[in-house]
């Protein structure tokens, strides 16, 4: 029905929300405020035990902050009445006392179509469900008996027949005075000539024959079409449903849409699984919230009503190759549509079952241990584009990143997109780095061990006060880490033409501060988009930003970072930077894991803390002090390593300090 224009304005303005509200939910005395029209109470949408469901009763809509419902009186009817919005109008207008327009000639005469057709619809229902009581459906009955189903699991879902033969729903219907056009108008027959079929008869012929037939259902339950599970092994397809009609949108429905959005409502998980009997065997099992996509892939409106009914619905696929890449289609089709709070997970089941197979063979406690081990987009995202495969060198690693740069740059949200490339990062990190069990590459290295000791043997730790507290063990390094990333992020930002060549480096690049973080993360993601010129970069990183890096007064004295723009020299200076903040940060862990031993002393030997000490200080070395005057500065150690004169007399305390406990322990 077409309404005019201004009357549902009309119909908002003599409502009060608040009151058509609060027929479903009591309200909370100590949070509402009536005389400003806020209301607030426990959402009707999911379980809670505060209230966070908010009604404006001046403004006429409602919001939940915990599940994020919101909408105004006619959303609120269609979600808890399941009215269409039509009937919500008039159930409103009736209470405003207000008439409805009258209807225009076309409007009514669609409405009446659509009556017609589920009417039609009914009535083939009613015959399927009759051939299966039949003789003939003794077969579809022994099958279905053998997957579990009995009769009163078969008049909760309404399971029929279609009997073999080419007009046995066809003639019924005709018998019943149902016109020709008006069958083949619901699909539920058609003409030899369509989609290239070949038939015995000229007439029009049943859409299903010989199969199993299960009603799909809106989401107030009229049956709106049906799928057909053949009994033919020869069948050209095992599944059919019908054709779209004016009724029947194929990628817009979900079997078992209004039960399980009901129960998704009462806290139940959201699954979704393939099939109709995959769907049946979960609801019989305890799993009410359950839908299936109509043995289609899950289409882009068919994620916004999972969406609409759960913020993180399950996917159960076959744990073989034809369900992974079931999986990856859909992961391709989520991304784009992804927004804050809402994802999917997948629960992957043992190869070659369904949720049916499982539930038979080990019960409903092996398929809620399969659901609860469900992983997050971003752990398939991973597994697709590294499971079986080796990434053992540079090009190869370098090629993982750009697979997986492209894959989150899909997703439209900048603050989901900023989490998904830091969870790869880290992901990246562990792969390449296999000996590291944490993201925090600092903490965690692998132990040296003192030359001709065994591997693995304890390592012997002095206990001096003075290597204890010399000021190489407990220099703190974080500025000049801090300041190392500044001087990177910077010249990136202020010469764009080396970020492509500095990528791998800046994939990895572990940032101390979450404002250097952001800088590295658009850059990245510039990068990704082909958009890596310095007014892109500028915008896409914020003014905020680039001023708090812009801080360091160091950075102002670099010369690569003149208007000019010096690529050949911000290139080297970059590259100098990454070789100077790798060493700083391989000093910084051996420097930490020597207090850490330190803290936990007993009885040890002297030099082993020393010697690592200085193995690090050796390696860092050749980084920090590779120019030309530092060389000159630098005095050569008794093992013909050059450094700064500070480190020596550094070194100079530690041994001295080691000889002086040697004696007391001789």
């Amino acid at each position: 029905m077409s309404l005019p224009p201004g009357f549902i304005d009309q119909l908002r303005a003599r409502i009060s929300l608040a009151q058509v509200v609060g027929r479903k939910v009591a309200w909370d005395r100590r949070k509402s405020n009536p005389a400003k029209g806020e209301m607030w109470a426990c959402c009707p949408f999911h379980q809670e035990k505060t209230p966070s469901f908010k009604v404006d009763d001046r403004k006429g809509v409602y919001y939940c902050f915990g599940c994020q419902a919101k909408g105004d009186a006619f959303t609120f009817l269609r979600e808890t009445e399941n009215m269409e919005f039509m009937e919500a109008v008039r159930t409103l207008a009736r209470e405003a006392g207000l008439a409805l327009p009258a209807p225009r000639p076309q409007a009514q005469a669609q409405a009446d179509r659509h009556k017609q057709l589920l009417a039609v619809m009914e009535q083939a229902m009613r015959f399927f469900r009759l051939s299966l009581a039949q003789q003939a459906g003794a077969k579809a009955r022994a099958y279905l008996g053998r997957r579990g189903l009995q009769e009163d699991a078969l008049a909760r879902w309404q399971i029929g027949f279609a009997p073999p033969g080419w007009h046995n729903l066809w003639q019924h219907l005709r018998g019943k005075g149902v016109a020709e056009e008006v069958i083949l108008a619901a699909g539920l027959a058609r003409r030899p000539s369509e989609q290239g079929k070949t038939a015995p008869y000229t007439a029009p012929y049943d859409v299903f024959r010989n199969r199993i037939i299960f009603p799909i259902q809106d989401r107030r339950g009229r049956c709106i079409a049906f799928g057909g599970r053949a009994l033919d092994a020869e069948a050209t397809a095992k599944y059919l449903n019908s054709p779209e009609t004016a009724l029947f949108a194929k990628s817009h429905c979900l079997f078992n849409h209004g039960p399980a959005q009901a129960a998704a409502g009462r806290g139940q998980p959201l699954v979704v699984a393939e099939g109709y009997m995959d769907v049946i065997a979960l609801v019989e099992a305890g799993f009410a919230a359950a839908v299936a996509p109509l043995g289609t892939a899950v289409s882009s409106a068919q994620l916004q009503l999972l969406w609409r009914m759960a913020d993180e619905p399950i996917l159960t696929l076959d744990g073989d190759t034809a369900g992974r890449q079931a999986a990856y289609r859909l992961l391709d089709r989520a991304l784009p549509l992804l927004e804050a709070g809402k994802a999917l997970r997948f629960a992957l089941l043992p190869q070659g079952q369904d949720p049916d197979d499982v539930i038979r063979a080990a019960g409903p406690r092996a398929m809620q241990n399969l659901l609860d081990a469900a992983v997050p987009m971003v752990q398939l995202l991973w597994q697709r584009d590294t499971e079986g495969k080796r990434f053992d060198t540079p090009e190869r690693k370098a090629g993982l990143a750009k697979i997986l740069r492209a894959r989150i740059a899909e997703i439209r949200d900048a603050e989901i997109r900023r989490h998904y490339d830091s969870a790869l990062r880290n992901l990246r990190w562990q792969l390449f780095q296999p000996h590291r069990t944490g993201a925090n590459p600092a903490a965690q290295r692998p132990r040296h061990t003192q030359p001709g000791t065994a591997h693995g043997a304890k390592i012997l730790r002095p206990a001096l006060f003075t290597t204890r507290h010399s000021r190489l063990a407990s220099s703190d390094r974080t500025d000049n880490i801090n300041l190392r990333e500044a001087v990177i992020l910077a010249l990136a930002v202020a010469t764009p033409a080396v970020i492509e060549e500095v990528e791998p480096e800046l994939m990895a690049l572990d940032c101390q501060t979450p404002a250097h973080e952001q800088i590295r993360a658009a850059l990245l993601l510039a990068l990704a988009k082909d958009e890596i010129t310095e007014t892109a970069l500028s915008q896409a990183i914020g003014t905020e930003a680039l001023d708090s890096l812009h801080k360091h007064p160091q950075i102002k004295l670099l010369s690569s970072l003149s208007p000019a723009g010096d690529v050949k020299k911000a290139r080297r200076t970059i590259g100098e930077e990454f070789a100077k903040l790798s060493a700083e940060r391989e000093l910084q862990s051996g420097i930490a894991e020597a207090q850490e031993d330190l803290r936990d002393l007993r009885e040890v030997a002297d030099e082993t803390i020393t010697w690592r000490l200085r193995e690090a200080k050796k390696a860092c070395h050749a980084a920090l002090h590779g120019s030309a005057q530092e060389a000159e500065n630098a005095i050569t150690g008794a093992n013909g390593v050059p450094i700064s004169q500070q480190d020596h007399d550094d070194f100079q305390n530690v041994f001295e300090g080691g000889a002086t406990r040697g004696s007391e322990a001789g």
